[in-house]
């Protein structure tokens, strides 16, 4: 919508995106549930489609100008597998429970377990990953930071290496 030719209150309304319109697609990421079922979780887009595939076509999201932003659902015991952006830094938030976030690098990994209102950045080219060892789905905010982020990569120690999307 264009700001200098739209009515103002339209063009305001345009910009809010409440939790009442937002959907937990457990699809998005569903291709990783071929490593196994512990990687199931759930994406509940906001601005832009993030690095899971094209969701271009949802409504619901603000089109992205510089970043992406969503929230993630992860049941007790589920993981986001070692994976890493190339392309643009990573942020989590967690809103609700714990997750376990691990650090790759030469074959070690360094893990924090971060609760509420904790967030780690994680640079351009590290690979990280993702656990819920709660007893409470987790629920936190992804940031990538840039408009349309490339599809990460799976290095060879993680569970997803040579799972494809099809």
């Amino acid at each position: 919508m264009d700001y200098s030719t739209s009515d103002l209150a339209e063009f305001t309304d345009s910009l809010v995106l409440t939790r009442a319109s937002r959907h937990e697609d457990w699809d998005a990421l569903g291709f990783q549930a071929k490593a196994g079922e512990r990687f199931r979780r759930a994406q509940i887009r906001y601005v832009g489609s993030g690095a899971t595939g094209n969701h271009d076509d949802d409504r619901r999201i603000i089109a992205s100008e510089g970043f992406t932003f969503s929230n993630m659902m992860l049941p007790p015991g589920a993981e986001g597998p070692e994976h890493t952006h190339h392309d643009a830094e990573e942020a989590f938030f967690v809103l609700e429970g714990e997750i376990e976030v691990g650090v790759h690098r030469d074959g070690k990994v360094e893990t924090r377990t971060l609760g509420y209102r904790d967030m780690i950045v994680v640079p351009a080219g590290v690979p990280r990953s993702l656990k819920n060892n709660g007893e409470q789905t987790a629920l936190f905010c992804v940031v990538i930071g840039t408009r349309k982020p490339q599809v990460p990569t799976y290095p060879e120690t993680s569970a997803m290496h040579g799972i494809t999307r099809d």
